[in-house]
Parts: structure tokens; C-alpha cells; sequence
């Protein structure tokens, strides 16, 4: 029987000061008071159980996570190594549904206690803590399961009075941990707030950064506080990794150091704090470079951290000590703050590294607000699209996803989505109906009206120009006079009976007749006059006056403007679509000039010619069109573009033709 007047024995206030000093830390608290409970009890093995949610309808199972005197295990305890696994587990399961003490006997049938049945010894639960499930039910946070040898009723109770008095102090650890908490909160909450108002003193983000860095410097007397920047979103995916963050891809940019004005990457101090960031946001926790023994008995995760890049960087200064925050807004880290100081005891311990853990989460939402605000339109645009496609299809694969629907329906779209197709080609416009004016006989041009000249409107019969007809006057005096001569000679020989002789006075009189009449004709035609109504496109004899003219030299050129007939040069890979539009029926288009491009005049196809012809190494069809209407300002010779109708087409067919074209005649065999 344990002797309960000899609590104030050298051992029990031991025990109770390691339970005093332990109980403001979470994470070893839980091994002390396994420990405790299991020397003050006497007993051959003590488990924690802890009661994680069960999944569905089923039952909540205990899982063990501390065994003394084995010590911390990973989590997954077997159950070889618990000396009675079954009992200890019906005993954790006991316990926490009722949450009272229960004991079990080793041995015993049923399970229940029993002094004369259970010589094999005792398991003795005992519930730790407690946790809302629902409103208005609470259960333990946790069971310790005691293995005890053989004893007497008597020495039970009092073992259990022992074991529940350990157990009060789970409360005070809990206590004192969530004071601890809300003076953390309340103590980063309060530099968090003097920091932001700070900040948004600061009209644009490089000045916040510069107000950060210089705050935190003085609020902490450190050397040098260096704030780098990711300048991309974190977090991003990519395709066939749920996991992978933007880190991988986005390296840290050094955007602030305390008292600097300009920072210049090109510094190898500079490249060495990007390092150090790097390494930092790699592994998404606080890195500090020397970690301090305390801190790292406390939290074993930081001196498991990788701290190549700190030490690099503090190997200037044996005395520099370095640690670096990650700046998290969520589950994204944006950038990371580093802090150096080189004065002696100035290392930063546990609580400390917690509180600025703590105000920098609560500061990082802003500073990425003030880099969002400094960013450009389209680049703002770019993030609302991107968190509008997240609420729409999930916060994973964003933009693999959007981009997926995105190519989904536009090919969808393309492919049943028809539109009028047009077959382009150059142009040129010609008038329908074009005279041209030739010198009708060599000769000298003797007088030019002042109409006559290129540009100017003519009427049909205009006399236009004349011809000296000097020569050819005189050329036909002398044939008429010819030609009565031969007529009176004819009259002679006919009157004295000679035959022979009249006929040849008339043969003579019939070729002078012939030449006069040429020499009249050609008088005649020396009044050059306009053949048709239309527009002088071609001709200026105003300085070539007196000047001699070969027959057959074109002089005028004529033609109505009103109109136009346009004469398209179709590629002979369109040229089918062309011929089998026309069959079909109409085939109309449109053309605009280079002249005036934003005018479009419909048109009607007339005619393909069927030869091909050879220009600039490819072929071409001419294809005759009229226009439908034309304007004043249309002349002869102006060049374009046309576009033919030839039907409907969808969208992929028109960007696919070329290159299905081109694969049937290389593959043709």
C-alpha cells in the first residue's frame, strides 16, 4: 500500500517540478505526464491513446502514439508492442466513451476487475483532458492505459488517487499553453498592427517593403532585416502534379534590406540572402543558423532544417547568427523575411521565433494586397480570371483546367460553326467598252482642240484633233483633173468610132476616179473625232503640233467610266472552288481598291478564262466579274483585292484546307 503521507518526499516534488516546468510545452508535455504516471503507479508499461475521428458510421478506434518505458514511437504502433494489447485498448475505449477511470484485469475472463481473479495484474485507464465533440458533450483528449502487477484493493485506490491527482496537472498544461497562446496572439497581434499601420503609410509596395524591413530592424536591434519577394502566385500546379508548388519554378528576388535605398542583385551579399530565401521557402518553415540547443530540444523540426545557405551566408561573421520566416498568406508563400544580428546573446529563441512567425502571417496579406495594387491592368486582370476559373472548376490546375475547356470548345466551336467563305485574288479594273483613236494615214498634225486632252469628257462625234490634208487636196485636184481629161478623151473616141482607144480613155478616167476618191476619203478622215461618249483615259498630241504621225499610231484613248468590269487573277488552288460555285448558280463577291480601302462594291462573276497563265512562277486564272455599281472616282488600271463567295464553310475546314491540300499531294501515289 502506497504510504500517501509522504507526498512531500525528495521524489514526489521532483516529479511535480517536472510537471510544473513542462506543462507550457505542447509538444513534450505528453511524455512527461506518461512517465509520471508510470513511475508514481509502479507500473510495467504505460501507452497514451489518442481517438481519431472515425471515418463514417464505424466506431472511433484508439490508436497509441507514447509507450513508457519504450518512449516516443512514429505514430504507428504495432501491436506486438504493447504487452496486452487487447485489454489496454478496451480499457483506452472504456474510458473515453465514459469518461471516468476504469480497470480491467489481467487474466479475468470477462475483462472486469477482480482482486481474487486477477493475478496476472491490473490495466488501469485513465482519461486526460477533455475536447467539445458536440454542443453540450465533451470527451477525453486522450487515455493513458497502466499495466500494473498484482496488489490489494486497498493499494489500487490509492494507486488511482496517485495516477488522477498527475492527471489534474493535463489541465494546468492546458491552461497555461493556451495563456501562452493568447499572449503570443496578443503580442503579435500588437506588432502586427504597429507594422501594417506602418505599411500603409507608404504609397506604393517597394516603400512598404522599405518601411517592413527598417520596422522590424529597430523593433528587434537586429544588423540587417532583408525582405524577399516572389513576385509570382504560389501555389500554382502543374499538369500531372497535385502538389507541386510555384517555388519550384519562382525563386526569391531580394526587394528590400533595413537603411538601403537601392538594392543591386548583382552583390554577392545580395546572392547569398537570395540563397538563404530559396532554402527557406523550399522546405516552408523557419530556418535559424546556429539553432540554439533549447530550441532545438523544444521543437526537434528545426534542427532537422537544411541550413547550407544560412551557413554560407553567416560565414563572414562567426558571431552572425540568421534566421529567415517564411511569408505565408493561406497555404501560398509569397516571399520570406531574413534577420541577422551579430551581437552576442542576441539569438532569438523558441517564443520569439513563434511571435514573428505569427505577425508575419498577419502582415503578408497586406504586403500582397500592396503588390497587387503596384502590379499592371492586364496583370490584375490575369489573377481575377484566375480565382473566377477557381471558384468555377477547383483550386487545383486552374489554368490547365480553364485552358482545357477553353481548347474543348473552341474545337467544338470551329468544327460546327460555319461561315461564308471567300476565295481572295488581285485585281484590276478595266472598262467594259474601250476605243482607241489610230492615225488613219501618215501625216502632219495641223490642229489639236483644246478638249482633247487626257481626263476631259467627250461626246460621241467631237472633233477632237485634225490632220494637214495640204498634200492630199492637191493630190486630188490633180486626179479630178485626170479623170475629166480621161472622160473627154472617152467621148472622142467614142464619137469617131475608135473602140480600142475609148476604152482605154475610160479605164485611165476610172483610176483617176479611184484615186480621187481616196485622196476625198482620206481628207475625210483627217477630222479625228471621238467614237463614243465617255472619257479621254489616254492621249495628248497638244506638243505635236506640225509634227509627221505613222499610220496605224494610237492617238486617243476612250472609254466610259460609268462601267467597270474587273478582272481578278484566281490562285490555281482556288480556282476549283470558283468553277464549282458558278455552277451551282450566281456567284457573286466583293472587291475594295488600294486606293480607297475602306469601300467595298459588290460584283458578279461573268466568265473563268480556261487557259492558266505563268506569272512569278505560279499560275493564275483571269475571271471576268462586272461591278454592280461603281463610283465617280473609279479609273482604269486601279489594282485591289477580291474576295469571291464560293459558300459555306466551318472554321476548321477553312483553316485546315492548305495543309490537307498540301498532305493529299504529297502522300498521292
Amino acid at each position: 500500500m502506497i504510504d500517501l503521507s509522504r507526498l512531500n518526499a525528495p521524489g514526489w516534488r521532483r516529479i511535480v517540478s517536472d510537471l510544473t516546468a513542462a506543462a507550457g510545452d505542447e509538444r513534450g508535455f505528453p511524455a512527461h505526464l506518461l512517465a509520471a504516471m508510470g513511475q508514481v503507479a509502479g507500473a510495467r508499461q504505460a501507452a497514451l491513446f489518442e481517438f481519431p475521428p472515425a471515418e463514417g458510421d464505424g466506431a472511433t478506434l484508439p490508436r497509441a502514439s507514447l509507450v513508457w518505458p519504450v518512449g516516443p514511437s512514429d505514430g504507428a504502433i504495432a501491436d506486438e508492442s504493447l504487452a496486452e494489447p487487447e485489454v489496454m485498448r478496451a480499457g483506452a475505449s472504456a474510458s473515453y466513451e465514459s469518461n471516468n477511470t476504469s480497470v480491467y484485469g489481467l487474466g479475468a475472463g470477462d475483462g472486469l476487475y477482480d482482486e481474487s481473479r486477477s493475478g496476472g495484474g491490473f490495466a488501469l485507464s485513465i482519461p486526460i483532458g477533455a475536447v467539445q465533440v458536440a454542443e453540450g458533450e465533451t470527451r477525453p483528449a486522450s487515455v493513458i492505459v497502466l499495466l500494473l502487477d498484482h496488489r490489494s484493493s486497498g493499494a489500487m485506490q490509492s494507486t488511482i488517487a496517485l495516477v488522477e491527482l498527475i492527471a489534474g496537472y493535463a489541465h494546468l498544461a492546458g491552461a497555461r499553453s493556451q495563456l501562452s497562446r493568447m499572449r503570443s496572439a496578443g503580442a503579435a497581434l500588437d506588432l502586427a498592427t504597429r507594422l501594417i499601420a506602418s505599411v500603409n503609410t507608404s504609397p506604393s509596395f517597394k516603400g512598404a517593403t522599405m518601411q517592413l524591413v527598417n520596422d522590424l530592424c529597430r523593433h528587434l536591434k537586429a544588423d540587417r532585416v532583408a525582405l524577399g519577394w516572389r513576385g509570382g502566385r504560389a501555389g500554382a500546379s502543374s499538369p500531372g502534379d497535385e502538389l507541386v508548388s510555384e517555388r519550384d519554378a519562382t525563386p526569391v528576388k531580394v526587394v528590400a534590406l533595413s537603411d538601403t535605398e537601392n538594392v543591386d542583385r548583382r552583390m554577392a551579399m545580395v546572392r547569398k540572402l537570395s540563397s538563404a530565401m530559396d532554402e527557406c521557402i523550399d522546405q516552408d518553415q523557419p530556418v535559424v543558423y546556429p539553432v540554439p540547443e533549447a530550441a532545438a530540444q523544444a521543437d526537434p523540426s528545426l534542427a532537422q532544417t537544411v541550413t547550407v545557405a544560412h551557413r554560407e551566408l553567416a560565414s563572414g561573421d562567426a558571431h552572425l547568427k540568421v534566421t529567415s520566416l517564411p511569408m505565408r498568406d493561406g497555404d501560398e508563400t509569397l516571399g520570406v523575411v531574413t534577420i541577422e544580428s551579430a551581437k552576442p546573446g542576441q539569438a532569438i529563441d523558441l517564443r520569439t521565433l513563434e511571435l514573428l512567425q505569427a505577425t508575419m502571417d498577419l502582415v503578408t496579406p497586406v504586403m500582397r494586397l500592396r503588390a497587387s495594387d503596384d502590379r499592371p491592368i492586364p496583370a490584375r486582370l490575369v489573377d481575377e480570371m484566375r480565382k473566377a476559373g477557381a471558384w468555377a472548376v477547383g483550386p487545383k490546375h486552374t489554368l490547365w483546367k480553364i485552358a482545357g475547356i477553353a481548347v474543348m470548345l473552341a474545337f467544338l466551336f470551329v468544327t460546327v460553326f460555319s461561315v461564308p467563305y471567300r476565295v481572295e485574288a488581285e485585281v484590276q479594273l478595266r472598262p467594259v467598252e474601250r476605243r482607241v483613236i489610230a492615225t488613219p494615214f501618215e501625216g502632219i498634225v495641223s490642229e489639236v482642240m483644246p478638249e482633247a486632252e487626257a481626263g476631259n469628257k467627250v461626246e460621241a462625234g467631237q472633233l477632237l484633233a485634225l490632220l494637214d490634208t495640204s498634200e492630199l487636196e492637191l493630190s486630188a485636184i490633180e486626179a479630178r483633173q485626170a479623170m475629166n481629161q480621161a472622160l473627154a478623151q472617152a467621148a472622142e473616141a467614142m464619137r469617131k468610132g475608135n473602140g480600142a482607144e475609148q476604152q482605154q480613155a475610160e479605164a485611165k478616167a476610172a483610176q483617176s476616179r479611184a484615186r480621187l476618191d481616196l485622196f476625198e476619203q482620206r481628207i475625210a478622215s483627217a477630222e479625228l473625232r471621238a467614237p463614243i461618249s465617255g472619257t479621254i483615259l489616254a492621249g495628248d498630241l497638244t506638243d505635236r503640233v506640225g509634227a509627221r504621225l505613222e499610220v496605224g499610231e494610237a492617238l486617243f484613248e476612250i472609254a466610259p467610266l460609268e462601267d467597270m468590269r474587273v478582272i481578278a487573277e484566281v490562285d490555281d488552288r482556288d480556282i476549283g472552288l470558283v468553277i464549282r460555285a458558278m455552277e451551282e448558280g450566281t456567284m457573286t463577291g466583293s472587291i475594295a481598291t488600294k486606293a480607297y480601302p475602306d469601300r467595298r462594291f459588290p460584283l458578279e462573276v461573268e466568265r473563268v478564262v480556261p487557259m492558266a497563265q505563268a506569272q512569278e512562277g505560279k499560275n493564275s486564272f483571269l475571271v471576268y466579274a462586272r461591278l454592280k455599281g461603281s463610283a465617280g472616282w473609279m479609273r482604269p488600271g486601279m489594282e485591289g483585292l477580291a474576295k469571291l463567295d464560293v459558300g459555306d464553310r466551318t472554321l476548321l475546314w477553312i483553316g485546315s484546307r492548305r495543309i490537307v491540300d498540301s498532305l493529299r499531294m504529297w502522300l498521292w501515289w
